[in-house]
Parts: C-alpha cells; structure tokens; sequence
C-alpha cells in the first residue's frame, strides 16, 4: 500500500506524462454530491483528510488542501506528513486556490482536471479566469483512476421504495408539477443529476452514500416521457414494476450519456449550473440551455408539503423520546461507568434504534468532549476517543433518518459545576438562536439577509463562529438540502428565498480552541405568519424537542422575550413527549423544563 508521499509522487509523474503544470481535484462525485460514495473519495484517499469539503491542487512543486474553518484542525492533523500543506480559506465555499493558481503558474501553463467530477458552474468560472491569464484548462483528464488500484467499487446496495404512506404525493403528481415549472420556462427537457432530487422525484431511496439515503441513478425529463437510469441490478423487480406502471423507463446507469446526445439541437435543456457536472455541459454544447440554479426539483422538495410536514413533526417527537432517554441515562451513569465519546455516540444510536421506521444516523454523529467541542465537525475514533469526566462541556451533534423525516439537532451539556465564562459564552450563543427562531420577515427575504440575528449578540461582545447559521434539511434524504440556507456568504439566486415549508437550521456556535465549543440547534419550518397593509410576512416555528442545560444559562444576559420564548419552548417539549415517557422518565423531563422566569 502506497503512503500518501508516494502517492503524491506517482501523481506528479502522470502529470508529466500528460504534460501539466497543475491538477484541481474537487471533493465531489459525478452528481455533484457534498457527501461521497467511497468510490470517488479521491481527496480522502490521496491526503488522509476525510473532511466533506474541501479541493486539492497539485502543481510540479507545491501540494496544497483547501479548506474552510470547519475543518481547520482536524486538517493540519490529518496532513501531517502527507506532503500535503493545509490552506486555510479565508471565505468559505469559495474558490480561492484559483486566484492562488493565478497568481503562482506561469503564462502558457496548462491546469488540468476530471471534468465529470467539476460543476458546469465552476467549470466556465476557471475558462474565463484561465484564459484572461493565459493559462489553459484541460478537462477529462482523470489522471487518479490508474493510479488507485484497491478502488471501492461501485455501491452495490439495491434501491427501495419510500412508501406511499410517506412519500405524500405519487410519481405522478411531481412530474407533473416539474413538467409544468419546464413549461414556464420554455424548456423541452431537463436533466437531474443530483441524487436527492432524483430520490423525492421518483419517491425512491438507497444506501449508496453513508448517511444519506440516496440511490446512484441518473433522469432525463421530457414533456412527455420520464427515463431514470440505474444500474439494473440495483433495482427490485417490486420497485421496478411499480415504475412502468406509472410510464417511467428504466434504463442502465451508463446509457444516460448515449440518451442525451440524441437531444435534437433544436431542443432547449434546463440545466442546473451546480448540480451538473462539466462532462455532461460539454456534450450539450449544441442545443439551446436554459442555466438557471436550483434544478427544478431542488426547489420543489426544498418546500415541504402539508403531508411531509406532518410526518417530518411526528419524527422530531420520536428523536425527542431518544434523546431524552439519552440524556437521562448520561446524567444518571457519568462518574459511574467509563463513558467516552464513542460509547455515548452509540448509546444515542440503540436509543433511536428503539423508535419506529428508524433507517439510521443522517451524518456522523459529532460527540465532543471538551477541546474536542471546539473542532467544530470532530468525530470521534478509537485513537481519539476521549473520556467525559467531571467537569466538562460535552457538545452532541446528532441526527436520525426515519421514513417519517431526517433530523439534525446539538445540545451542549455541562458535567457538573460551568465556571462564570462558561455560562456566559453558553447565553451568548442561546440569545442567538432565541433571536433567529423568533423573528418575523417579509416574503421574499433571503436566508442570508436574517444571519445577523443570531450573530449579534457574539459580535456585541467581541465573538464570532466561522460556520454558517443554518442549511436546508431534506425529507428522508440529505441532511444538508439546497437551496435553504443562513449564511452571510451564500445568496444562492433565486433558490435562496425563504419559502413557506422550507426546514433549515438554526446553529450558533462559539469554539475556544483548547478548551471547549458550544453549540444549540434546532430545525425550523417558515410557515407563514400574517398579512399587513406592508405585505405578506413570515416566521419560523421550531420542530425540534428536547430540552435545553438551564445549568449552563445566565439567566441575566436573556431579555424578557427570550426568557418567555425560552419557557414556552420548553412546554412545548413536554407537552409534545411526556405522554410517551414512563413516569420516572416525566419527572425528570419536567425539572429540566422548568420555568427561567422563576429564576429572576
């Protein structure tokens, strides 16, 4: 097996052989998808860093990871030795290596890449930039496939069905609403080729990607046909019946690519610039396009109907159940038994295990304790795994997928006594989600503009978190959805409106390193809120329940609204899970729900 020096060494010879001078290496699969397939962590495989984002970029002398401050420690202790330097982007979600590439080769300089795995959009982003510098891009260049030969293969896992009971609305009824979106666009075609759109269109899931229950699969929708393609032996006979009987094709995974080219040139094509990958743009070159981000679908599940809003409630009160199960068992068994952050991880696990039409965990669970709560998407391992002890902060980052819904929640909880600035960091960071949670805002606002509500009080005294406030969470499907989002440095077009149904987080955190990180999140819906002579307004309500460490809360640093918020939210918990609690576990739940503004 080839250390990650070596391997760097046989990509720099394929480099020579192909006479580069450069190669750009995005985390990202040929769907464009945040979260990956072992087959196409390329990033993983050749650096050792196993962050969700990230870009390498080799050139004859330099070896270099971008990232973002999500992942800042744990990079540099991942690449160390790898011959591999951590780049610490300075704006996240941007790509700042291009103006370091720029900046550092030499004109006439040729930079290539796989451009199955580089969205159309950043694809014509390097053209343009490149070509101002004389410097020459040279896509479909694979140059990592040769060179890893114990490659994962192919998932193999079949596909199943989300059913009926779930899904909401048939296959049907959602091609008809994206043929009627096409329609208003102009377009004869459109092409989906991210997974969770693909999955909520054909009411189909899978476990092809660790976490997120989606199926490897390909679309092509007409006007008036519908074609998905899928390895056929990843498809039951079952589901696949069910299919045709609704007038879809089942096709190999590997025919969309001969399927597309026979798009007349007379047709006109919606495709979405981030969804799509550079490839397949090349080979449309020749038809008319209609370049318009989200895809249509994107925008269509983003907003959660009155079925999936129903079920996605009934979830958060079986999540509820397990994290209060958990956390009674936590408080009652520290100082008892050896805890460490991964048996706490797993006992969260049996827990949710225990809950009808759990499938699993929607992402690594994040289970941090002390300096560890301050890498903000730690993950625990054998050789990290630390053990909870009294004192400390424990920072818990969980998430389940039902059929019912997906679920992403934090709570930071204090092992035993919080010192002054403990507590006073804690409310901080509580004052911003309170405020995020109850603000009210025109129709039309963009998730970016409402980011400063749960910011201010960190910047008022002088603090600050480097992530985004709040992503886009999917039904039964990715726990990071697009296009929702609060965060100050995404303003993702037209898509980025709130809109009713839409769920998102609501994260703030604040991370000392080398000592502890505190994070409170809950998921929230916009509905919609009333009408005034000024428009139409909206709001968020909050789905999430399980209660909040009062322990860690300085009640003097909350105003009078964000206290009674706060009480308000906390009947809410109770009300919603003591009925399934036994009575020892209601007695419990009722004092970590007890009133704050008793506490005056």
């Amino acid at each position: 097996m080839m250390t990650h020096k070596e391997k760097l060494s046989a990509l720099r010879a394929a480099m020579q052989q192909q006479n580069l001078d450069a190669y750009i290496i995005p985390s990202s699969d040929p769907h464009m998808s945040e979260y990956l397939p072992d087959h196409w962590r390329i990033i993983a495989w050749l650096t050792g860093f196993t962050g969700s984002a990230g870009t390498v970029v080799v050139t004859r002398d330099f070896a270099g990871v971008w990232t973002d401050s999500r992942y800042f420690i744990q990079a540099e202790e991942q690449l160390r030795g790898s011959g591999f330097s951590l780049v610490k982007l300075i704006i996240p979600h941007t790509p700042e290596w291009i103006a370091w590439l720029k900046e550092n080769l030499p004109p006439g300089s040729r930079a290539g890449y796989d451009s199955n795995l580089m969205s159309m959009l950043l694809h014509r982003r390097l053209f343009n930039e490149f070509g101002n510098h004389n410097i020459h891009t040279v896509p479909d260049i694979d140059l990592i496939s040769p060179l890893w030969q114990d490659r994962p293969p192919f998932p193999p896992a079949p596909a199943f069905e989300h059913p009926s009971d779930f899904a909401g609305k048939s296959v049907t009824e959602k091609l008809s609403v994206i043929r009627r979106k096409m329609k208003e666009f102009q377009a004869d075609y459109t092409l989906l080729t991210a997974l969770d759109d693909i999955a909520w269109t054909f009411n189909i899931r899978g476990k092809d990607i660790l976490y997120n229950p989606v199926v490897l699969a390909w679309a092509l929708v007409s006007l008036d046909e519908a074609s998905l393609f899928i390895r056929l032996t990843k498809i039951p006979r079952k589901l696949k019946d069910k299919l045709l009987k609704q007038n879809i094709f089942i096709k190999d995974y590997d025919d969309f690519f001969r399927e597309i080219a026979k798009i007349p040139e007379s047709k006109t094509v919606y495709l979405s610039p981030s969804a799509t990958n550079a490839h397949i743009y090349h080979m449309l070159s020749d038809v008319n396009h209609i370049i318009r981000d989200p895809s249509i679908p994107a925008l269509l599940k983003s907003a959660k109907d009155k079925s999936e809003s129903a079920h996605i409630r009934q979830a958060m009160i079986k999540d509820g159940i397990a994290l209060t199960k958990f956390f009674y068992w936590l408080e009652h068994n520290i100082g008892k038994i050896r805890i460490t952050e991964l048996s706490a991880a797993e006992k969260l696990e049996s827990f949710r295990a225990e809950q009808e039409h759990f499938t699993g965990p929607s992402f690594a669970t994040i289970s941090s304790f002390g300096s560890h709560g301050a890498i903000v998407h730690y993950t625990p391992s054998p050789e990290s795994d630390m053990e909870l002890t009294v004192p400390g902060i424990y920072l818990l980052d969980s998430g389940g997928q039902y059929f019912d819904g997906t679920t992403d929640i934090t709570r930071t909880v204090m092992m035993g006594e919080p010192t002054r600035q403990q507590k006073k960091d804690f409310t901080l960071v509580l004052k911003g989600m309170i405020d995020l949670a109850m603000c009210r805002f025109p129709e039309g606002t963009k998730g970016y503009h409402l980011d400063i509500l749960a910011r201010n009080p960190l910047w008022s005294a002088g603090l600050n978190y480097g992530h985004g406030t709040g992503h886009g969470v999917g039904y039964f499907l990715n726990v990071h959805e697009s296009p929702p989002s609060v965060n100050p440095r995404c303003d993702n077009g037209p898509g980025a409106v709130l809109e009713p149904g839409m769920v998102l987080s609501d994260e703030p955190g604040l991370y000392r390193e080398g000592e502890y990180g505190i994070r409170t999140e809950n998921l929230l819906q916009v509905i919609r809120d009333r009408e005034t002579p000024f428009g139409s307004f909206l709001r968020f309500e909050t789905l999430t329940l399980c209660y909040i460490d009062q322990k860690l809360i300085e009640p003097s640093l909350l105003s009078e609204e964000e206290k009674e918020w706060l009480d308000h939210y906390h009947e809410e918990v109770y009300r919603k899970l003591s009925p399934r609690l036994d009575e020892e576990l209601r007695k419990w739940l009722k004092k970590k729900t007890k009133k704050i503004m008793n506490d005056k």
